[in-house]
C-alpha cells in the first residue's frame, strides 16, 4: 500500500475512533465526576452521559449528533517520505468518513452559507503541522463540536494585571459560558505570544491527556488552582449544577511581546473527542489514543 493509501487509512479510521469512542482517560475523569458529584440533577446528567458512551461504542454511532469541525494535528519527521501528499490524503479521509460512519456536514461558506456535504471546505480539514526529526508521522483527528466553539474566548489583557488578573479572566470566561459548552468541560488556556498564537496553545492544550500534569511544577500549580475555583462556581453537569463544570485545566503559554499579555480560553464539552496514531515509513501504524481492535 502507498503511504498516501495508508495515510487516508488511518485517518478515516481515527475519525470513526475519535467520534464513536472517548479516549480512556477522558471516561475515567467522567466516571469519577459521577461517583464524586453530590447535587441529584448534575448527578442525573452524568448518568445520562454514561450511558450515552455505552451505547455509543455499543451500537458504534457518534456519541454527539454535531460531529464537529475537524481539525488534524499532524507531527511530522522531516525525513517522513511523502509529505507533500498527506494534506490531499487527510482530504479524502474525511469525505470517506462523512460518507460511512457518517459524519454530520459542517463545513459552510461564511458567505454563500453553501454546506459543502463533505466536511471539506477551504482550510477544511484544518492541518496543523509540526516538523520533528525522525521517519514517523503522528496523526491526531479532533473533531470540535460548535457548542463548546461558540464559548472561546481571546482576550488582551494589560501586563499589568499579571497572575491574578489571568485567572480572573478565565473564570470570568466560565461563568459567561455557562452550560452552553456542555460542561463538565475542559478547558484549554493559552498564554503569552499574540492574538493568534495563544488560542493555537489553548486548543492545542485540550489534546493533553487529563490524567497527565503539567511536568512545570508552578503551571501544574496554576492548572489546579483554576480547576478549584471553576468548580467552586456550582455550574455544573450541562449548566444544572454541581460540584463538576470541568474535568480539567490545561494551560500552555509562549514569551510575550511586553506591552501585549493575550490569553486564550478554549473550551472542550465533555464529548472531549480525539484519536491519534503513528505511521512509521514501513508502513507499520501504532494506534495511540486507543485499541486498535477496537477500530
Amino acid at each position: 500500500m502507498r503511504v498516501e493509501e495508508i495515510v487516508e487509512d488511518v485517518a478515516a479510521r481515527l475519525l470513526r475512533l475519535a467520534v464513536v469512542k472517548l479516549p480512556s482517560d477522558v471516561k475515567r475523569a467522567i466516571e469519577r465526576a459521577y461517583r464524586e458529584e453530590e447535587n441529584p440533577l448534575g448527578k442525573a446528567q452524568l448518568q445520562a452521559i454514561i450511558e450515552n458512551i455505552r451505547l455509543a461504542e455499543e451500537l458504534e454511532r457518534p456519541i454527539c449528533q454535531d460531529t464537529g469541525l475537524i481539525t488534524f494535528y499532524v507531527r511530522a519527521g522531516a525525513d517522513f517520505r511523502g509529505l507533500d501528499r498527506v494534506e490531499l490524503s487527510l482530504k479524502r479521509a474525511v469525505k470517506k468518513a462523512t460518507r460511512q460512519i457518517p459524519l454530520r456536514p459542517n463545513a459552510v461558506n461564511p458567505f454563500t452559507q453553501q454546506n459543502s456535504g463533505n466536511n471539506v471546505g477551504r482550510l477544511l480539514p484544518y492541518v496543523k503541522w509540526d516538523i520533528v526529526p525522525g521517519e514517523h508521522l503522528e496523526i491526531t483527528a479532533f473533531p470540535k463540536g460548535g457548542g463548546s466553539e461558540n464559548t472561546c474566548t481571546l482576550a488582551m489583557l494589560s501586563p499589568s494585571v499579571g497572575v491574578e488578573g489571568l485567572k480572573r479572566f478565565v473564570v470570568e470566561s466560565v461563568l459567561k459560558a455557562g452550560g452552553m459548552p456542555c460542561p463538565p468541560t475542559i478547558i484549554g488556556v493559552g498564554i503569552g505570544g499574540g492574538a493568534d498564537i495563544s488560542m493555537d496553545l489553548a486548543k492545542a492544550a485540550l489534546l493533553r491527556p487529563l490524567n497527565k500534569p503539567n511536568p512545570d511544577p508552578w503551571i501544574a500549580d496554576l492548572e489546579h488552582q483554576l480547576y478549584r475555583e471553576i468548580n467552586a462556581l456550582g455550574i455544573g453537569p450541562m449548566g444544572l449544577g454541581g460540584k463538576f463544570t470541568t474535568l480539567a485545566v490545561k494551560v500552555s503559554y509562549a514569551y510575550r511581546h511586553p506591552a501585549s499579555y493575550p490569553v486564550a480560553v478554549a473550551f472542550q464539552c465533555w464529548a472531549a473527542r480525539r484519536a491519534s496514531a503513528r505511521i512509521h515509513m514501513d508502513g507499520s501504524v501504532e494506534y495511540l489514543t486507543h485499541k486498535v481492535e477496537e477500530a
